[in-house]
């Protein structure tokens, strides 16, 4: 005869961050039921492409539920990344309601002796029935992505994942936690990827106790933002042989110079020159990382700052302009100047002469960064 259900009998893990609740399951999964005893759990795939299929795979997870476990004394069953409690046509559906309503049923009534019930479902929709159910009958597991908020800036992510590293026993560099960020934003799914992949080439280099950003530039996937991160660092850095890489993976993408020109080289040249006319004046400026910037700008004057360039929500730029700090004595005043100028002059090359673009902009980053 049925138990009323206890809390450690059934269980529920769902979120916005897909990659978190599949991981947290799965270690759930393991602490209730050992893999050792193949016979002690069955899996029931919650993916579905229709309403049949959804149909079915709940009512296989009540008939899996209401079988007695074979040589084991515990059972568990995994109804596993459920896509129909998503705000979706097939979880809207009245047939999928309704079999939800007979597991509900089920759950309240209370799970066979010795049954442990898990249900893992990325992204489910808190509205409905059946959410609002098993919250209440279950323990719960809530996997979120972190919230930025909407004037987040990339020291905020670069401190997000920074935190994760550490929890994975991974250390950084400065410019290898930056060019991190740039290739994977906030994305934890990538973020858990790359750090395993990061983490076993770790420990082949005995010599290395951070990961570095060539390591992070040899082994992380590259996107168009990303590459024109690269180009821009590159150029703060001074480095020819990078720019030059950055420069033909952008046109392998099929970017065109006068993009590149606009987005990455000019901004790039500009704030060196701002940051470089802001600090000349004052002590030699050392900075451990480009967000202690900010700390530096908020004992000026206001009217020092007021030409700085802002972000939409109207405060400085603070990270970006902290980056180019970080490597604005590798150039002087009239070479920053000269390198504007020269931009210039290729924009007007770029337009109106029939000069192939890649030599125009090779030749640029090549007599910028000589």
């Amino acid at each position: 005869m049925p138990l009323p259900c206890s809390k450690k009998s059934i269980y529920f893990v769902t979120g916005s961050d897909e990659a978190a609740v599949k991981s947290a399951a799965s270690n759930l999964a393991d602490s209730l039921v050992s893999h050792s005893h193949p016979f002690a759990r069955e899996i029931i795939s919650g993916t579905a492409e229709n309403v049949e299929q959804a149909v079915e795979c709940i009512l296989s997870t009540i008939q899996a539920l209401l079988t007695f476990p074979f040589f084991q004394a515990t059972k568990l069953v995994w109804l596993k990344n459920v896509s129909i409690l998503t705000d979706s046509v097939i979880g809207r559906s009245e047939a999928v309601g309704s079999a939800w309503e007979k597991l509900q049923s089920l759950l309240e009534k209370g799970l066979p002796e010795n049954i442990i019930f898990l249900l893992s479902a990325p992204e489910a929709d808190k509205r409905r029935t059946f959410y609002k159910a098993i919250s209440k009958l279950a323990e719960v597991k809530v996997c979120d992505k972190p919230r930025f908020g909407w004037n987040a800036t990339d020291a905020d992510i670069s401190d997000w994942l920074g935190k994760k590293a550490e929890q994975h026993g991974l250390k950084f560099t400065a410019s290898a936690l930056d060019l991190l960020t740039i290739r994977i934003g906030a994305d934890t799914r990538q973020a858990e990827l790359e750090f395993e992949k990061l983490s076993i080439a770790l420990s082949s280099q005995k010599t290395d106790t951070f990961i570095t950003e060539g390591l992070v530039r040899e082994l992380v996937p590259t996107t168009r933002e990303s590459d024109i991160f690269d180009l821009s660092n590159a150029l703060l850095t001074r480095n020819t042989s990078h720019c030059l890489e950055s420069l033909q993976q952008l046109f392998f993408q099929g970017e065109r110079a006068i993009g590149i020109l606009l987005a990455a080289i000019i901004p790039t040249l500009r704030n060196l020159l701002i940051v470089k006319d802001l600090i000349e004046p004052h002590a030699p400026l050392s900075l451990s990382h480009a967000g202690a910037f900010a700390n530096w700008l908020a004992r000026l004057p206001s009217e020092s700052v007021a030409h700085l360039p802002k972000k939409k929500d109207g405060t400085v730029s603070a990270y970006v302009l902290g980056r180019a700090a970080m490597n604005c004595a590798r150039y002087s005043l009239p070479e920053l100047k000269s390198a504007l100028s020269k931009c210039l002059e290729t924009n007007r090359l770029l337009i109106s002469s029939t000069l192939d673009e890649r030599i125009v902009l090779t030749r640029l980053l090549v007599w910028i960064t000589r």
